[in-house]
């Protein structure tokens, strides 16, 4: 996720258009009836699960750990080499997600780190290619919710990318707990004269974009992330690549410029007033990361949790809670606890 809420409140523009196509109409409606939605973060930073050399990294999300521990790129990619979910059962992910009353499923398909989740023929930095896995994670994600009737969106970086030394953020500066610091990767990278973002988009951002648009069937959304360097001409190549190859595929409000179908507040938040005819979503943590850290048991109460449920229902707003798989593919046993527990209280 993003790191720092600034960059999410303001991306947003009207939900319900005019000239919105059947099929875009008919995911709105369904998006504003889904109500509950899960998020996973699942990636090579799972296995690290928040340390790194034997230190606890700065940065309260996981995932963001490569950022907070300036880890070249060199040292980090080898986490591909022992990435190897054996466990991994999307089947039971998607049923424990519909039991719990969840009606859509997102998942990282590639985060900040630049590490994709899929078979990727623009980068071989991903789990096909990269890691003794070599299973595609997000093709068998697809196929669960096809067989449980959960829809499926993918979470997508499309501005932010540490592995590439023109991916964004390289000159934008932001003030973190470990000092203020670029986006991007500037320390394996800290020469920017040669720098070119557009160069990145072209190359790498805009083309994984259409393979994941184009191989994993209906999409119900594209969660986007952190649009800190992004034109708004660069934020609508990405809402007409989507609009193109999935005319009924939502686009996150984190596209950025004020383009986008529905609003995200910051990272945990509430929207703190909702207006008819706008779609809004709740992104929320179970504990306090995104991506898988042990040592990070600050959870939620089920109690917690159907309260956020209960707040977002009655301003509309769509609430989606986010699980961090462990370095097996399983969902932590104090996350099953809390679905099981949303479960329970749907059946009573």
């Amino acid at each position: 996720m993003g790191g720092a809420a600034a960059f999410a409140a303001a991306q947003f523009t009207t939900a319900f258009a005019a000239d919105d196509t059947p099929a875009l109409a008919a995911t709105k409606k369904w998006f504003k009836e889904a109500q509950f939605g899960m998020m996973a973060h699942f990636g090579l930073y799972t296995l690290a699960g928040g340390e790194w050399k034997g230190r606890k990294g700065a940065h309260v999300y996981g995932e963001w750990l490569q950022h907070s521990e300036s880890i070249p790129v060199k040292e980090y990619s080898l986490l591909a080499r022992a990435f190897n979910p054996v466990m991994f059962d999307p089947l039971d992910w998607m049923k424990r997600a519909r039991d719990a009353g969840m009606k859509y499923f997102v998942i990282t398909s590639k985060h900040h780190d630049g590490f994709a989740l899929y078979r990727s023929r623009v980068s071989k930095y991903n789990v096909v290619d990269a890691t003794p896995f070599k299973r595609d994670v997000i093709g068998e994600v697809a196929e669960a919710c096809r067989a449980t009737g959960i829809k499926l969106g993918l979470y997508y970086s499309q501005d932010v990318d540490w592995s590439d030394p023109d991916g964004g953020g390289r000159l934008v500066f932001g003030n973190w707990p470990y000092g203020r610091r670029a986006w991007g990767n500037d320390w394996d990278w800290k020469d920017a004269s040669g720098y070119d973002f557009k160069r990145y988009l072209q190359r790498k951002s805009l083309p994984q974009m259409k393979e994941i648009l184009t191989q994993y069937g209906d999409l119900c959304l594209i969660w986007f992330d952190v649009p800190v360097t992004m034109s708004r001409a660069e934020s609508q190549e990405f809402v007409d690549l989507v609009r193109k190859h999935q005319p009924g595929c939502l686009v996150s409000g984190r596209i950025g410029n004020g383009l986008g179908d529905y609003e995200t507040p910051g990272d945990n938040a509430i929207a703190s007033k909702t207006e008819e005819g706008r779609l809004y979503e709740t992104v929320g943590t179970m504990n306090d990361s995104w991506g898988y850290r042990p040592t990070d048991t600050h959870y939620r109460t089920v109690a917690d949790i159907e309260a956020i449920r209960e707040k977002c229902r009655s301003i509309g707003s769509n609430y989606m809670l986010n699980v961090g798989p462990d370095p097996l593919g399983r969902f932590p046993v104090a996350a099953v606890d809390i679905l099981n527990g949303l479960a329970n209280n749907r059946k009573g």
